[in-house]
């Protein structure tokens, strides 16, 4: 492969998706830190060369799930440090036997004073770090019942577009192509569908944690207009999440429509 000298160049081989995986806030930002030789090209594991083939190694994969249980590894060296117990009212969560039991879509996840997660259903790193983090940073404000969209979050309007198409967009084409994926959310995530909200056609509520609910709008095609979807978060989110875990939060809900998407598919 040539040598690629500026972002521009770099970035043409990347997917644009924003996805985060390589923990870089965008794919410009990682195209600029290859530039800069913080990274390297193949630490994305969905760039291509000029073929269209995806030249990430297995490496490279098993580097990025390295990072991942790094970053759990020190979520749950913070949570050892804490009032577990007294953690429990200011997350709405509920302290029995030892551990702190707190509902994320509907299902019971256990936290023991150790940072360890358990659930009946499966965990994985994209639940329990944003879970853990939820722990740490919630300061217990109550929901305000005032839905806003991420840019208009106090710290959202930096990286609003890149929620608009990483999340918004990623999700909007799903719909368009899987009209049933809204029940789906709700049968599966234990959504609270809802027909009077922001006058859109599909409303469903989603608690992917007890004090940050994310309300998903759908209007669907009409005449000479397109279909629309929009997500929402409670204007109090940013008390109990930082912006970059608030938008962790929303990709990652995203991935896991797509890998639900997939096996219907």
């Amino acid at each position: 492969m040539t040598q690629l000298k500026t972002p521009l160049e770099v970035y043409k081989l990347l997917p644009g998706t924003n996805c985060g995986n390589c923990y870089k806030p965008s794919c410009l930002a990682f195209a600029a830190a290859v530039v800069k030789g913080d990274c390297r090209l193949i630490d994305c594991p969905y760039v291509k060369d000029a073929s269209g083939t995806t030249i990430a190694s297995p490496e490279t994969h098993a580097l990025s799930e390295q990072l991942r249980l790094e970053k759990l590894a020190g979520l749950r060296r913070k949570i050892s440090r804490i009032d577990l117990a007294a953690a429990a009212e200011r997350t709405e969560g509920e302290w029995s036997r030892g551990t702190l039991k707190i509902k994320c879509l509907g299902k019971d996840f256990l936290i023991d004073p150790a940072g360890l997660v358990s659930s009946q259903c499966h965990t994985h790193s994209g639940l329990t770090i944003p879970l853990l983090q939820y722990i740490l940073q919630c300061d217990g404000t109550p929901i305000s019942g005032n839905w806003v969209p991420f840019r208009e979050l106090p710290n959202g309007k930096a990286s609003g577009a890149l929620f608009t198409q990483r999340c918004e967009q990623s999700l909007h084409r799903m719909a368009d192509r899987h009209p049933d994926l809204f029940e789906d959310l709700v049968h599966i995530f234990s959504g609270i569908a809802s027909h009077d909200l922001f006058s859109a056609d599909i409303s469903v509520t989603l608690f992917p944690l007890p004090r940050v609910p994310i309300l998903i709008c759908y209007w669907q095609h009409e005449e000479d207009l397109g279909s629309k979807i929009n997500f929402f978060y409670d204007h109090n989110a940013e008390h109990q999440l930082e912006i970059n875990s608030l938008y962790a939060l929303g990709a990652g809900l995203v991935m896991m429509f797509e890998k639900i998407v997939a096996r219907h598919s």
